[in-house]
C-alpha cells in the first residue's frame, strides 16, 4: 500500500512539474522575438518602421553653492562641483570623523562635514536634478553644555527642473537657534 501511494505521489508530482514548466515556457518570450515582431513592417500598410534611435549621452557639470545668510546678507559660501551623466547617483563627501565617547574607553565616530548626492533625470527635452544634501558642523564652544560634541545639522533634499547654465535654488532653511538661513543653489551646465 505504501509503495502504491509513493508511486501515485511521484506521478502527480511529475505531471504538475511538467505542466508548470510548459506554462513558464509559454509566458517567457525572448526579447529578440518581440523586437523582430515589432520591426517587421505590416504587409497592408506599405510602410517600413525604422528601429528606434539610441539617445546620445551628454556630460554635465553640476555646481553647488551652500550659502549661510544672516539678516539677508551672505556671510559664508561653500562651493562644490561634480561631473555627471544622466542616470545614476553621484556623490561628494568631505568632512571629519569625530570620536564620541560611548563608555569607558569606548568610542563611536560621528561624521561632520558636507555630503551631496545627486542625479540628473531626462524626460523628453526636460532635464531635472534630484539632490540630497546633509551638512553638519560642531557648535561653538559657548553653545556646548556637555563634554560630548554638540553638532548643527542641516538637510536639504529636492527635485526640480533645471535649465543649462542657469542657477536654481533647491531650498532655503532657517536655523532654529539664530537669525541664520542656509540656502542650497545648483547650476547644471551641459558640456561639449
Amino acid at each position: 500500500m505504501r509503495k502504491l501511494i509513493g508511486i501515485c505521489l511521484i506521478a502527480i508530482s511529475v505531471v504538475l512539474l511538467g505542466s508548470l514548466m510548459s506554462l513558464h515556457a509559454q509566458e517567457e518570450k525572448p526579447a529578440s522575438e518581440d523586437n523582430n515582431a515589432k520591426a517587421e513592417p505590416r504587409a497592408d500598410s506599405g510602410q517600413q518602421s525604422a528601429p528606434p534611435a539610441e539617445k546620445p549621452m551628454h556630460p554635465y557639470r553640476a555646481d553647488f553653492v551652500i550659502s549661510e545668510l544672516e539678516d539677508g546678507k551672505r556671510i559664508n559660501a561653500r562651493h562644490y562641483s561634480m561631473l555627471l551623466n544622466v542616470g545614476g547617483w553621484n556623490q561628494i563627501k568631505i568632512g571629519t570623523r569625530v570620536p564620541v565617547s560611548t563608555g569607558q574607553n569606548m568610542f563611536q565616530y560621528m561624521d561632520i562635514g558636507t555630503g551631496i548626492k545627486c542625479r540628473l533625470i531626462e524626460s523628453g527635452s526636460d532635464l531635472a536634478i534630484d539632490v540630497q544634501t546633509d551638512f553638519s558642523s560642531l557648535s561653538a564652544p559657548e553653545e556646548q553644555h556637555s563634554p560630548q560634541p554638540v553638532t548643527r545639522q542641516v538637510s536639504i533634499n529636492g527635485n526640480t527642473l533645471v535649465t543649462s547654465g542657469k542657477p536654481v535654488v533647491i531650498g532655503i532653511v532657517d536655523e532654529s537657534t539664530s537669525k541664520r538661513q542656509f540656502q542650497l543653489e545648483a547650476t547644471v551646465t551641459k558640456l561639449k
